[in-house]
């Protein structure tokens, strides 16, 4: 089984099927295939349009298929690997899982729109101008919190470690290097999913990339 993603510094989609592996004990093969930008005459492009028609990254080459969506990419792992604990086990909590995980898949766009993913960069003053400036962010931060507030406790979102607090790991990421303003229970949960080892894992590994992209750096103009 091979896992396709980009530079681990900037690729927040990559981040959540890499990371939900790592935690669920799953052996893959990762392969980097590195961003030199998005139109089709990038070499990135090139490379993930051979593999499938949406010429993105995550995709997860798996039993002579390949899958191109991160959601997708879940609920296979969750039939693939039923003892795995990809999604809680009690059917309503499993349900209320994807819909979380749904909802990270196709929302929270200012959020992702102005704060990029940048790992181990402190941007706390642009997070600062960022969070006055757009009402969109704003409410985005709000709605995490609403989202969030039936399932914060000491754990994760579920208890276990799932695929829900996987789609949320890179947005606990932008957190800390946005210095968002979030409540003292978000921001406890943010701790633990950054503490754990897969997502620590990740940092480790992106801060060794040691790499630069102008097109994804729309706050910098050189790197530190």
């Amino acid at each position: 089984m091979k896992l396709y993603i980009g530079n681990k510094t900037y690729s927040s989609w990559s981040m959540r099927p890499w990371v939900l592996l790592r935690a669920c004990g799953i052996d893959f093969e990762e392969i980097l295939v590195p961003f030199d930008g998005f139109d089709a005459h990038h070499e990135f492009k090139k490379t993930m349009a051979g593999l499938h028609a949406s010429a993105t990254v995550p995709a997860l080459a798996a039993e002579g298929t390949l899958i191109g969506d991160s959601l997708a990419i879940a609920d296979y792992l969750y039939e693939a690997y039923p003892e795995a604990g990809i999604w809680p086990e009690e059917r309503l909590a499993r349900a209320k899982a994807r819909e979380l995980a749904a909802i990270m898949h196709s929302g929270f766009s200012d959020l992702r729109t102005h704060c990029l993913m940048n790992i181990g960069v402190d941007l706390t003053d642009v997070g600062k101008r960022l969070y006055a400036e757009h009402k969109g962010l704003r409410d985005d931060m709000a709605r995490l919190e609403t989202l969030f507030a039936p399932y914060l406790g000491e754990g994760y979102l579920f208890g276990d470690f799932t695929a829900a607090d996987a789609f949320y790991a890179p947005v606990m990421t932008r957190i800390q290097t946005y210095g968002l303003p979030v409540s003292k229970t978000l921001a406890a949960y943010q701790a633990r999913v950054l503490s754990h080892e897969a997502v620590q894992s990740w940092y480790k590994d992106a801060l060794a990339e040691d790499v630069f992209l102008d097109f994804e750096e729309p706050y910098r103009t050189a790197p530190k």
